[in-house]
């Protein structure tokens, strides 16, 4: 198998919201979009961001067509994570976790998007 890109999908009541957010804090930028949807790439990140307006007539299979983010965690690994938080911080992210230490060594906070989604910073640290 040959993977030539790779992309995460998520559907949101408003996808405005969500990409202005992954771009304002996050540094994403719009590859595409279309009625109802929005394609975000990142020059140094992995897989494209797309959000789907929920609901969405041709989102296929349509029995799971619901809102995302139950249980998800959009997970981002940086060299430099507080400086991050204080500037995410700052320009006015919901803050729903503040740095927090795991006894394994990983550093990590969270906000929340307006849509309710859940992006993560993470160092690791000795």
């Amino acid at each position: 198998m040959n993977i030539t890109q790779t992309a995460i999908s998520l559907n949101v009541a408003d996808i405005d919201a969500s990409a202005s957010f992954a771009k304002t804090h996050f540094g994403y930028e719009e590859a595409m979009a279309s009625d109802g949807f929005v394609s975000l790439q990142h020059a140094t990140a992995g897989p494209n961001l797309i959000f789907l307006t929920t609901g969405l007539p041709t989102f296929k299979p349509s029995e799971i067509a619901g809102p995302a983010g139950q249980g998800l965690l959009l997970v981002f690994v940086v060299d430099d994570f507080d400086e991050q938080f204080k500037r995410i911080e700052k320009a006015g992210a919901h803050v729903v976790t503040p740095p927090t230490t795991e006894p394994w060594g990983e550093r990590y906070c969270q906000f929340a998007d307006p849509n309710g989604l859940i992006w993560q910073l993470v160092q690791w640290v000795n």
